[in-house]
């Protein structure tokens, strides 16, 4: 009998995958190291002052993803991504061990300004190479894979990093936060050949800086059903960060349940989002991918309305299952973007997806604060229903129903000539513009 994550792991009999998907985890483990380590690093530095500290590198860590991210996106369809991702590992794995002689807090800012920005140039590139080295068969699981990683290290891997932190000194952890980055970068400058996206024809369509940073943002809004999406990325946030910014005060003041209780339900949410991967990664040929990210709207929000006076299994549960539907939120969007968005073209949306997405959480954790200020007895409730209320309005003018019907096809942009006789200065000079637009296959029911 076949077992049901056979489909979610056949994708690594794909040796180019395999190479980057160690490599993923092996960044991801190294991720939890660093975070780890600037915790215990700004407490030995700031003392009581250490959340100041915390939530001013963590504030500029998001707002350089999004500035970033759409740069990083452009890079990733020009240049060997092969060479782009080792290159970012070995400038993190540098970073990384210049924070044992931080005595600062500008010093620490600067190094997590320049992490962050080489973080946000890996991400949205690797996020692109996966529909660049799998099948269209393998790809859909693949990145369903990556994100069970992503989910499932974001529970595992602070407790790693806990243990090995009792083992050494603070400063210590960030050595061995530099060997996992050394590592990741091993595995892929080992893979056989560049990675390079393939591009059609002679001539390539010639844009400003401003309007090749712009062709991705033009794809996710101009496309009704990656649209639909990137707004329930906007409730899956709301959602989000009021689970991560109120829990801990629910639970430790509210319900008196301590730190291990807190933990326990946290854990509960990467656990929910872990196994919504899987799910996603068996059913995502036989589920459309519209249907999957509003049903993950719907399980963000509804637990919030009944978590204010839930008791701590309750709230494992419902927190388990807002964690399933943020995955079934972000999952199927990188899929769908897979399928709709030409392959010299899917560096830039992937990298305005992951910008556009932290703007959605610069939003959200702000709200999150305000709700845990003004109702502090039914912040959970409030936030619940102006999630709800967005869902809805954004379901009225997506109409999703009619999104499973749309025509198939791609994103893609290619050059058109014009005879530029206006040009006053070069009445004769052939001009070469870029033309985005959709090219269009049978119409049909969209995954």
């Amino acid at each position: 009998m076949t077992l049901p994550l056979s489909p979610l792991l056949r994708c690594l009999g794909n040796r180019a995958f395999a190479h980057l998907y160690a490599a993923q985890t092996i960044n991801l483990i190294g991720d939890a190291f660093t975070w780890l380590g600037l915790g215990l690093l700004a407490f030995e530095l700031a003392g009581e002052n250490s959340a100041l500290w915390l939530s001013t590198a963590l504030t500029l860590r998001v707002t350089l993803f999004v500035l970033l991210a759409p740069i990083a996106g452009v890079l990733a369809d020009q240049l060997d991504r092969k060479g782009l991702m080792v290159t970012t590992h070995l400038v993190r794995m540098v970073l990384v061990s210049l924070f044992p002689f931080v005595s600062d807090s500008w010093q620490l800012y600067l190094l997590v300004a320049l992490l962050s920005g080489f973080h946000a140039l890996f991400t949205p590139t690797y996020t692109a190479t996966l529909p660049l080295i799998t099948t269209a068969e393998e790809c859909p699981a693949a990145i369903a894979l990556s994100n069970a990683t992503y989910q499932l290290l974001s529970v595992l891997g602070p407790a790693l990093a806990g243990s090995v932190a009792a083992l050494f000194n603070t400063r210590s952890v960030f050595f061995l936060d530099a060997l996992t980055f050394l590592g990741a970068a091993g595995l892929i400058a080992g893979l056989p050949t560049a990675l390079l996206v393939p591009r059609e024809g002679v001539v390539s369509p010639h844009r400003g800086f401003l309007e090749e940073l712009s062709v991705g943002s033009q794809c996710l809004w101009w496309d009704a059903a990656i649209r639909y999406g990137l707004l329930l990325q906007l409730v899956a946030a709301i959602a989000g960060a009021e689970i991560l910014v109120n829990t801990v005060g629910s639970v430790q003041g509210t319900l008196q349940a301590g730190s291990q209780a807190y933990g326990s339900i946290m854990a509960a949410f990467g656990l929910g989002a872990t196994l919504a991967a899987v799910i996603w990664g068996y059913f995502c040929r036989r589920l459309s991918a519209v249907v999957a990210m509003g049903l993950g709207g719907i399980l963000t929000v509804l637990p919030l309305l009944t978590a204010d006076g839930a008791n701590v299994p309750s709230l494992a549960l419902l927190w388990g299952i807002a964690g399933m539907g943020k995955t079934l939120v972000n999952v199927p969007m990188q899929t769908m973007i897979a399928e709709r968005v030409a392959v010299d073209l899917q560096g830039h949306v992937y990298g305005a997806q992951f910008a556009w997405s932290h703007l959605w959480w610069v939003l959200a954790y702000p709200l999150a604060g305000w709700f845990g200020s003004q109702f502090p007895a039914q912040h959970f409730f409030y936030a619940g229903l102006s999630g709800l209320v967005l869902f809805i309005a954004f379901a009225v003018l997506s109409q999703p129903w009619q999104l499973q019907h749309l025509p198939t096809g791609f994103w893609h942009s290619h050059p058109h000539d014009h005879d530029s006789e206006h040009d006053h200065h070069h009445p004769h000079r052939l001009q070469v513009h870029p033309h985005l637009h959709f090219h269009t296959n049978q119409p049909t029911a969209i995954r």
